[in-house]
């Protein structure tokens, strides 16, 4: 089957799409006309996206999981079936867990926490949905982040599952390559979500959300990259806050 031109009445799963840049994906897939399904954990902020984005889209299913369940993973497939079918042209990663701190006196359990949920939930996910993905010749985007490309003490463990992301990513798109299946990473810098505000704080900074980038400038470039036309594949997209903070 022939890949769709434009966006309008694709099948759009996304991850994480309760809050921040997950959110912001979400709604701006839905100006472009998408269906979507909406993965999260927080059932009341899934149907605020939710109310925004039938506003738009034909079709808004949420699902409210947690991704680092196995169960539910294979549960979520049965449901988008359920609802959309046996295709997605779309599968954006954008949930995951960050904690602090050092090397020396971090909790192990805090890496196998963001080990599950950055690098295993997304891998085993798109493992999952892969087929429903290649019978379209679809996309996948896995929203990193820009920590990989400046190393800094206390973020060992992030950055890691970070590292391990990309090289997910990177092996599936050799791996699909030939199926005509589309693969971006995007590494957002800092980024105005509840998540950048927790940072700020336990860093004993002053958070000022309009020095930031801003969740729909990073879902203004996702979309745009899902737009291209089949003759070119983006790969990769850095992005970061124009004023220094």
């Amino acid at each position: 089957m022939a890949a769709k031109m434009g966006l309008k009445n694709a099948i759009a799963i996304v991850t994480g799409a309760s809050s921040g840049i997950g959110t912001a994906i979400a709604l701006e897939l839905a100006a472009q006309g998408a269906k979507l399904g909406l993965v999260g954990r927080n059932q009341a902020k899934l149907a605020e996206t939710a109310a925004i984005a039938q506003k738009t889209s034909a079709l808004v299913v949420s699902y409210s999981i947690d991704l680092t369940v196995d169960s539910e993973i294979s549960q979520l497939k049965t449901r988008i079936e359920a609802d959309f079918g046996k295709a997605v042209d779309i599968l954006v990663h954008c949930a995951g867990v960050y904690i602090r701190g050092n090397l020396q006196t971090a909790n192990i359990g805090d890496l196998d926490l963001q080990y599950r949920a950055n690098v295993r939930a997304p891998y085993l996910l798109t493992q999952t949905l892969l087929p429903m993905v290649l019978s379209v010749q679809g996309q996948i985007v896995f929203v990193n982040s820009s920590v990989i490309m400046r190393p800094a003490g206390n973020v060992g463990q992030f950055a890691a599952t970070q590292h391990a992301l990309k090289a997910i990513a990177d092996s599936l798109r050799d791996e699909v390559n030939a199926q005509e299946v589309r693969v971006l990473s995007v590494y957002p810098g800092r980024t105005a979500t509840p998540r950048q505000a927790n940072i700020h704080a336990l860093e004993g900074k002053i958070y000022q959300s309009e020095r930031l980038l801003q969740p729909q400038d990073v879902a203004a470039v996702v979309v745009n990259a899902l737009n291209m036309p089949r003759s070119a594949e983006v790969t990769d997209i850095n992005i970061r806050p124009f004023q220094k903070t």
